[in-house]
């Protein structure tokens, strides 16, 4: 008889814990959860340095083939003729957020399967908050990658302002919460890890070429106007117009707007899906079995 009134007393118990919680335990909660990602991305060397191949790639090879095939005009926030190289780098800074978004989804995968992530999700804080802590995990090393990158194409001749390098990290916090965002619902609508590869390239390829990453959008509505519309309807063309103009001290508002609306309405429905109550985590494992 005693022993099926322990679980009553502690399932009692717990909530009440939870709501005795003060800012120093969220804080130290958060820490955890941040340090966890960043020594995990220390570990794993080699993620560092692919974060860095693909995007130098561009800089290095394509933008010199490029150069005299794709001129850019004078668009805003640029005020004369700059050289290819220079235009596509806030693209590029875009793509590390892009793809360190998705490795984040693919983290939460490989965490759920292995048993980690449920441990961290049936601790007595909010959900909302254990997600949005992951997020900020993912978003610090994503920035991070980013600047090292800056700082390689800085001794390449790719410059920007001064201040552009303070100015744009608002811009990239941002954007880099709204692919975060992303890659958390899609982590939870991705039941085994094997099919995350589908899924990224489903998302990544056609998410960044269909974009002003690596050439106007004037250009593609020259193109293809169809083309043009799928890219005015793609939330990474406006992460990326708002890093190109945090760089020159500016902000894009349409920009801004759409990116942090994104960023609300995806983080929404990961906490929803991540919701044992009514999302599609406890679903999905319920039905393969691992309940």
């Amino acid at each position: 008889m005693n022993s099926p009134a322990m679980p009553e007393k502690v399932t009692a118990v717990t909530p009440a814990k939870s709501g005795a919680f003060g800012l120093r335990h969220y804080l130290i909660c958060l820490k955890g959860i941040v340090v966890r990602e960043c020594l995990r991305f220390l570990h794993q060397r080699e993620r560092f340095i692919s974060s860095l191949v693909r995007p130098l790639v561009w800089l290095f090879i394509f933008a010199a083939g490029f150069r005299q095939v794709l001129g850019v005009s004078i668009i805003p926030p640029y005020k004369t003729y700059v050289l290819y190289e220079v235009y596509i780098t806030p693209g590029l800074c875009g793509m590390i957020l892009l793809f360190s978004g998705m490795q984040s989804s693919l983290s939460m995968v490989y965490d759920r399967e292995m048993g980690n992530m449920r441990i961290l999700l049936v601790s007595p804080f909010p959900r909302w908050y254990l997600l949005l802590s992951k997020m900020l995990a993912g978003v610090s090393v994503s920035i991070t990658q980013v600047y090292a990158f800056l700082i390689v194409a800085w001794f390449w001749g790719v410059k920007a302002p001064p201040l552009g390098y303070l100015f744009v990290l608002p811009a990239l916090f941002l954007s880099g919460m709204m692919l975060c965002a992303l890659g958390m619902l899609l982590s939870s609508m991705i039941k085994q890890l094997e099919n995350f590869a589908g899924i990224m390239n489903f998302v990544i390829f056609p998410g960044y070429f269909a974009s002003p990453a690596l050439y106007p959008l004037w250009r593609i509505q020259e193109a293809s106007p169809l083309l043009y519309k799928l890219c005015l309807a793609n939330p990474f063309t406006y992460a990326v117009e708002l890093i190109r103009f945090a760089f020159y001290g500016q902000v894009d508002w349409v920009s801004l707007g759409v990116v942090a609306g994104c960023t609300l309405l995806f983080l929404g429905g990961a906490i929803i899906a991540y919701d044992p109550s009514r999302g599609l985590i406890t679903r999905k494992q319920g039905a393969g079995g691992n309940g």
